[in-house]
Parts: structure tokens; sequence; C-alpha cells
């Protein structure tokens, strides 16, 4: 069975996306290849990946990517996970297997001390539900 390819978008691909992706290929990487992009691509922020690495989780070659860099690829789905992402799924219609859209905070505009583990927390949750859904039409 080939990988079930799934982006995530986001803004600044600096944080919320970059945890999805980070997140999807940790818990499921055998059978889920995860990315990730950015509208306007920042690098990653540092307490994106301090929130990640809390949870045991790998950062090695974590990246922020413009939307750009996967034109022209399919996926099984693309998550997108704030609006300004969203304004830009129309360019995935057709070139995507399901558009799925989470409102999920942006930490980096919060001044919550735990804002970003509190958004890892809440993209973890859904992931879950979604995997377990999805792996479940997969198997």
């Amino acid at each position: 069975m080939n990988q079930y390819r799934v982006l995530f978008l986001c803004n600044a691909n600096s944080a919320r996306s970059l945890m999805a992706e980070a997140l999807l290929n940790h818990i499921e990487g055998n059978r889920i290849a995860a990315f990730s992009a950015g509208v306007e691509p920042d690098r990653p922020h540092e307490r994106t990946l301090e929130a990640l690495h809390h949870l045991g989780i790998d950062t090695e070659g974590l990246a922020s990517e413009p939307l750009e860099h996967y034109a022209g690829q399919y996926f099984d789905a693309v998550i997108i996970l704030c609006d300004k992402a969203k304004q830009h799924c129309r360019d995935w219609e057709g070139a995507a297997g399901e558009v799925v859209y989470w409102d999920i905070p942006d930490p980096r505009l919060s001044e919550d001390p735990n804002a970003y583990r509190k958004a890892l927390r809440e993209i973890r949750g859904r992931l879950q539900l979604w995997v377990d859904a999805k792996l479940r039409k997969l198997d």
C-alpha cells in the first residue's frame, strides 16, 4: 500500500502546520506521510520546537516551506489550519482527495505562555480523531 499523503497549510508554516506535520509523522509515519507549507513561510518558531520536544517528537529536518513547493503534487488530504491559508484552498480543489478546515488559534499571537502547548494539544486531539476515521477506511 502507498502511504496516504497529507499536506497541512497555514499562513507562516512556523507553528501550527509544522506541529501537525511533525505530530502526524511521529504517530503514523509508517502509513501516512505528512508535509506542511505556508502562504507566507517563516522559519520554525523556537516555541513550536520546544512544544514538540516536550512531547518527545523529533524535529530534525523540520522546515518552513512555501505553498508553491508542493504545486502540482497530489495529496489524499489537505488540512488547512488558518483563515489566511483557507483563502488559498481553491488552489487545492481537484489536487487533493479532500480538503479539511480546522480553525486553530495562532499561538504566535497569544500572550499565554502555554499557547504553543495548547495549540499542539488541540491539534493532537483533532488528529487522533481524524486518523482513527481515516485508517479505518484504509485498512
